[in-house]
């Protein structure tokens, strides 16, 4: 999915909100920030410090700032995750349009997607419910194209 806010207004947000904590802007927490805003998919904190290691490679960063920052991130609905159980979270950019997810339980690999009739069926239910739907994440399990030709 691609974003549907500038990188620029991204970070003023982000700055706006480490202040209002009292918190300190840094650049490692601009970089963790980029790395998700230019990479398009989803990633374990840990994949998100490699990331950063590799690019930047003279940055002294933490992997507890990866997921301090993360769940900073998160609370300010910039980032969301998809939550794996006991294997954790896996994060991607959240300011995009509304999309669920395909999740393949051998390989990993995430697939996004949006279908009207799913959306409409949802809002007949709330409204059958009397229920007032502030958000949903819809998260599919089971094994990608690939991994079933792989037998």
């Amino acid at each position: 999915m691609t974003n549907t806010i500038s990188y620029d207004e991204i970070l003023e947000n982000f700055k706006k909100l480490l202040k209002s904590k009292n918190l300190k802007y840094t650049t490692q927490r601009e970089l963790i920030l980029k790395i998700i805003y230019d990479n398009n998919g989803h990633f374990t904190p840990e994949e998100i410090y490699a990331l950063i290691k590799e690019s930047y490679p003279k940055v002294k960063l933490g992997i507890a700032t990866v997921y301090r920052t993360l769940t900073l991130l998160e609370d300010a609905n910039i980032v969301t995750s998809i939550s794996f159980g006991t294997q954790g979270k896996k994060y991607e950019f959240g300011i995009t349009h509304h999309h669920d997810h395909l999740v393949c339980l051998k390989c990993g690999k995430i697939e996004e997607f949006y279908d009207d009739l799913i959306e409409k069926q949802q809002e007949e239910i709330t409204k059958k419910f009397n229920f007032k739907m502030s958000d949903h994440v819809m998260k599919i399990m089971g094994t990608c194209s690939a991994c079933l030709a792989k037998g």
